[in-house]
This record gives C-alpha cells, sequence and structure tokens, in this order.
C-alpha cells in the first residue's frame, strides 16, 4: 500500500445526508473526531426537499436545505471536519482501509461508515429537473399532504408507484398513474386495491413528453406509444415513482449487496461483511427510505463503529462468526 501523502484518520463517514451527519455527530461526541466526505450531493435527497413536515420536532414543517444545515453545524459543533470531494474507489482488502477521494488524495481509515444514499431514478427530462420540489417529487410519503384535495399524476408501474398511488388518495382529489405498459408488475394483491380505488384512473401504454409549468407543474403532455397521439393531462402535481438506485457502485466487489445494489448488513445492526465497515441510511435500506429512518441507522452505524473500535479484536471474532452463520441461513 502506498502510503506517501496520504492522511490517517480513525474513522471517515462517506455521505452527508441524513444518516451520515447523525454518524458524525455521535461519533463527534465519542471523540472519534470523524472526518465527513460531502460527495456529489451534501445533504442528501433532503437538500433538493422544499418543505419537510414529517420529521419531528419541526411543528410547523422546515425547509430540506435548512435541516440539513442543522444537521451540519451540530456535527461541526462537536469537531466534525466536513470536506468537499467525491470518494472514487475504496480498497477494504486490510486495515488501515484504503478511500481514494477525487482520484487523487489518499485517505487512510480505521473504520469507514458508509452513509452514500440512494438516488431516485428519474425520466431524464429537463423540466423534471427544473420542477423538482415546486410539484415534482419522487416520495409520496414526503410531499403527499402538499396536495390536498388536488389532481395528481404518477409515474410507474412496480409496488412502489402502486403503493404511492393508494397512499395518495387519502389528500388528492385524484390519481392518475401513468404507465407505459399495459398491465402493471405491482403484486397482484396492490393491484386489486388499486384498482378498487374510485380515485385512481390508469392511463396505459403512454410516456410522459414533458411537464408544463414555468414556476409550478400545471399539466402533463403524453404521448400514448400504440397510437402516437400526443395529449395534455392538466395536474398539480407529479410523483416519479420508477424505483431508486443505491449510490453503492465503488463498493462492488467488496461489500455483499442484494440483486438492486443496497447493501446488505448483519439483522438489528449496521455491521457489513467486511470487518470495520459499516452501513446506513438509504444506501443499505431498501424499504422504508425516510429521513427518521435514516437518522436511526446513522445512529446505530455510529455506536457500532465506536464499540468495534474500543474492542477490535474480540468483535472482529464474534463479527466473523455472525456473519458466516448469516450467509449459512441464506444459502
Amino acid at each position: 500500500m502506498n502510503l506517501v501523502n496520504s492522511e490517517h484518520r480513525q474513522i471517515i463517514i462517506i455521505g452527508a445526508g441524513s444518516a451520515g451527519l447523525t454518524a458524525a455527530i455521535y461519533t463527534a461526541r465519542a471523540n472519534l473526531k470523524p472526518l465527513v466526505i460531502r460527495g456529489l450531493e451534501p445533504g442528501g435527497q433532503l437538500a433538493t426537499t422544499t418543505e419537510v413536515e414529517n420529521y419531528p420536532g419541526f411543528v410547523n414543517g422546515i425547509l430540506g436545505p435548512e435541516l440539513m444545515q442543522h444537521f451540519e453545524a451540530q456535527a461541526a459543533r462537536f469537531g466534525t471536519e466536513l470536506r468537499y470531494g467525491m470518494i472514487t474507489s475504496v480498497d477494504f482488502s486490510q486495515r488501515p482501509f484504503r478511500l481514494i477521494l477525487d482520484d487523487e488524495k489518499t485517505l487512510l481509515a480505521d473504520a469507514v461508515i458508509i452513509a452514500t444514499g440512494a438516488s431516485p431514478k428519474y425520466l431524464g427530462l429537463e423540466n423534471e429537473k427544473r420542477l423538482l420540489g415546486h410539484g415534482v417529487s419522487s416520495c409520496a410519503t414526503c410531499d403527499a399532504a402538499f396536495f390536498q384535495e388536488q389532481e395528481v399524476a404518477i409515474v410507474g408501474g412496480g409496488d412502489t408507484a402502486i403503493e404511492d398511488a393508494i397512499f395518495l388518495t387519502r389528500f388528492c382529489a385524484k390519481v392518475y398513474v401513468i404507465h407505459r405498459r399495459k398491465k402493471l408488475r405491482a403484486s397482484k394483491i396492490l393491484q386489486a386495491r388499486a384498482f378498487a380505488k374510485e380515485k385512481i384512473s390508469f392511463i396505459w401504454n403512454t410516456l410522459v413528453e414533458d411537464i408544463l409549468g414555468e414556476e409550478e407543474v400545471e399539466g402533463l403532455l403524453l404521448k400514448n406509444i400504440e397510437t402516437k397521439e400526443t395529449f395534455n393531462l392538466s395536474v398539480a402535481g407529479l410523483f416519479v415513482a420508477i424505483g431508486y438506485q443505491p449510490n453503492t457502485k465503488i463498493f462492488q466487489g467488496w461489500l455483499d449487496m442484494d440483486n438492486t445494489g443496497y447493501i446488505r448488513t448483519l439483522p438489528g445492526s449496521t455491521y457489513t461483511n467486511v470487518t470495520g465497515v459499516f452501513a446506513s441510511g438509504d444506501a443499505q435500506d431498501h424499504v422504508y427510505r425516510q429521513a427518521a429512518t435514516a437518522v436511526g441507522t446513522g445512529c446505530m452505524a455510529a455506536i457500532d463503529a465506536e464499540r468495534w473500535l474500543e474492542s477490535q479484536n474480540q468483535v472482529s471474532v464474534s463479527h466473523a462468526d455472525k456473519w458466516g452463520k448469516l450467509a449459512d441461513s441464506q444459502e
């Protein structure tokens, strides 16, 4: 291992969203002097969210970027160093672990907490990015309440899209499900529930060609795949539910993941299959994907890492035994 011009830290946290900054607060308070690498999207998904009303402690809601500023300030208060940059490759073959920052600087870490999150998949439309947070959303749970008694659309045909459509009916006057195929990919029980909802209408074999509106979403330009006909749909919001992609590509080959790229951890903990590497937040959680749950696993990762650093030998052996048993049970 080339250690020239390297920098050694007890703990490095990759990611500066809810999970990463919570891990930073806890590890900094434990006097571990964490280094947080911010990545391409400091603040995570909340940094692109307008008003957050479902995070505990803020009765009147709070802007997503403002909430993340509070997270950062609290982490910095206890001695966290926050550094701009991107971890471009890792070497978990031996300790200290080696992380390469921006393809040039070598960072060494006794322990690593991964909090790189997951990115929602979008349609790739120019107006989609411009109107994100102004009628375009990838989180029905987060933003449904902003569309009380309004008509909205959701794109997708899998479990997430149909679950979100059903959830949206609690708030919205009408929910249009736009799907590019003739039938849904969602489970049969979810389909049955959705078809039974009077508020839900399905638009089949259709693509979203454009999102209309200057300051906020006013409607959609749709195109029928079979007839090639284009038409407008007047809605106040568009929810994109075509899946999430965990930001874990650089860890492939090192960490155990499921077939979609989410990092597997030991049940009830944040331990990965590599001793000394911990995973938290949406990089590990494909079920809940909420700020509150990311904060919880960020806290868990910090505590797991702190305890492991205190007794490396003991934890190393027990961790290896536990992971071996887990792997055996999944075969």
